[in-house]
C-alpha cells in the first residue's frame, strides 16, 4: 500500500476564484463576505489579477467556479479587466465554468459578457419564492426577480443553469416548501442545489436560534428532504450528491448525470485545486492552502507580489486519504475501491472497514464487492458519517 501523497508537475486542472463582497449579509450565512464598496472593490480586482498572474503558470483550469459572496454585484468594468486578464494568461478554455449570480444583480450586459468570454454554466441565489421567507433571510431580490433573470440568462445564451433553493426555513411550512419546488422545477433549470439551512455561530439567525425566538424542527426538516428528493425525481432530476440533483443526456448508466457540477465532483472526489481570493481555500498535492479572510490584508499582500496565504498545512497521507473518504461519500454513487485506491494509494477495505461495518450496522451504507455508498437514509448523516472516517494522524 502506498504511503506517500504524489506530488505532480501537472498543471492543476480547477480554480476557485472568491469574490467576498455582498450588497447585505444574509441572516445565515457564515462565508467571508463583506459589504461592496466602490474603492474596495476595484483594491479587490487589482490584488486579484495580481494572484493571478502569480499562479497562472501552474494552472489549466478545465472547470472554474467564482464564488462568494455574490460575484454578480461586480459591475461591468470590473468583470472585463478579470476576463480579460484571465484571456492574457491562458486561463480561458475551461469545459465547465460557473459564476454564483444573485437575481438582482443579472444584468443583459453581464450575461453577455459572460458567455462571450467563455463562461457556460450560472448558478443562481435564489434561496425561496416566497417572498415573506426572502425578507426573513435578509434576501435582497424578490420573487419576481428570479424569473426575469432567469430568462435574460436563458437569452444570453446559457443552458447549464443551476438554482440554490434552502430548506428548514424557521416559518417554512411544508405547503411553502412544495410551493417553492414545483415553481423551480418550473422554471427548467438543468441542476438543483438544495441546502437545509444550518445554524452557525455568529450569525443572526444562530443568535436568533439562541434567544429561542424559533425552535428546531428536526422531523419537519427530515420530511423536506424526503419530499425534495421524490420531487426532483419525478422531475427528471438524478440526485448525484447529499444537496445536488441534476439532468442527464445520454445513456442512462451513467454514475453522474451529464449536468452535474464537474467543478464540485472534482473537489469530492480529492482532486487539486487552486483556490484565489479572500478566505479561499485550496487543495494542491496534500498541502491545504488557506488565504487570509480580510480584504484589506489580501490586498497589501499582493501588492508586494507575495501570495496572502494564511495557513499552508501539509496533511500525511492518511489524514488526505481520510479526507477524500468522507468527501466521496457525499455523492450517491460513493467510493468504488479501485477509484479510491487509484486517488489516494489507500484500500478503503483495509483501513475504514470498522467504520464501514458501523455505517452499514445503522443502516447508512452499502457494501458490495465493487464499493461502498451510503443509503437513502445515510445521505441524511452524510456529515456523521465523515467524522468517522476522517483521520488525524498515522
Amino acid at each position: 500500500m502506498m504511503s506517500s501523497i504524489k506530488v505532480s508537475s501537472a498543471p492543476v486542472q480547477s480554480l476557485y476564484v472568491h469574490v467576498p463582497f455582498c450588497a447585505t449579509k444574509c441572516e445565515y450565512c457564515a462565508f467571508y463576505s463583506e459589504a461592496s464598496s466602490g474603492e474596495q472593490m476595484n483594491s479587490y480586482v487589482e490584488a486579484l489579477l495580481c494572484e493571478m498572474e502569480l499562479v497562472a503558470p501552474s494552472v489549466k483550469p478545465s472547470t472554474i467556479f467564482f464564488g462568494g459572496g455574490t460575484p454578480s454585484i461586480l459591475n461591468l468594468e470590473q468583470w472585463r479587466r478579470i476576463l480579460e486578464a484571465m484571456e492574457r494568461l491562458d486561463l480561458l478554455g475551461a469545459e465547465e465554468w460557473t459564476i454564483e449570480c444573485n437575481p438582482a444583480t443579472v444584468s443583459t450586459e453581464k450575461a453577455k459578457l459572460f458567455r462571450q468570454f467563455g463562461v457556460n454554466r450560472i448558478s443562481m441565489g435564489v434561496q425561496s419564492l416566497d417572498a415573506k421567507l426572502l425578507e426573513r433571510l435578509g434576501r435582497i431580490h424578490s420573487r419576481e426577480m428570479v424569473f426575469k433573470s432567469f430568462d435574460r440568462l436563458r437569452e444570453a445564451g446559457f443552458d447549464n443553469i443551476n438554482i440554490d433553493l434552502m430548506f428548514a426555513i424557521p416559518g417554512k411550512t411544508m405547503d411553502i416548501w412544495r410551493a417553492t419546488m414545483a415553481e423551480a422545477i418550473a422554471l427548467g433549470s438543468e441542476h438543483l442545489s438544495c441546502y437545509e439551512v444550518i445554524y452557525e455561530e455568529d450569525t443572526p439567525l444562530f443568535e436568533q436560534l439562541k434567544a429561542g425566538e424559533f425552535d428546531i424542527d428536526e422531523a419537519l426538516a427530515c420530511t423536506m428532504y424526503d419530499a425534495l428528493i421524490d420531487t426532483a425525481a419525478e422531475a427528471g432530476f438524478a440526485q448525484y450528491e447529499v444537496a445536488n440533483f441534476a439532468r442527464h443526456d445520454g445513456p442512462p448508466a451513467a454514475e453522474v448525470p451529464s449536468h452535474a457540477c464537474q467543478h464540485n465532483i472534482n473537489y469530492w472526489r480529492g482532486g487539486k485545486c487552486q483556490a484565489l481570493g479572500p478566505s479561499a481555500s485550496g487543495f494542491v498535492d496534500g498541502r491545504r492552502i488557506r488565504n487570509v479572510a480580510n480584504t484589506e490584508r489580501y490586498c497589501e499582500q499582493l501588492a508586494l507580489g507575495q501570495r496572502a496565504h494564511e495557513s499552508v498545512e501539509q496533511l500525511t497521507p492518511l489524514a488526505s486519504a481520510g479526507e477524500t473518504a468522507a468527501f466521496g461519500l457525499r455523492m450517491n454513487a460513493g467510493w468504488p475501491f479501485a477509484v479510491f485506491s487509484e486517488v489516494t494509494g489507500h484500500d478503503l477495505r483495509a483501513g475504514w472497514a470498522g467504520d464501514m461495518q458501523r455505517s452499514v450496522d445503522a443502516g447508512w451504507a452499502v457494501q458490495t464487492e465493487e464499493r461502498f455508498h451510503l443509503t437513502r437514509k445515510g445521505l441524511r448523516f452524510a456529515d456523521t458519517v465523515a467524522e468517522w472516517f476522517i483521520r488525524l494522524e498515522e
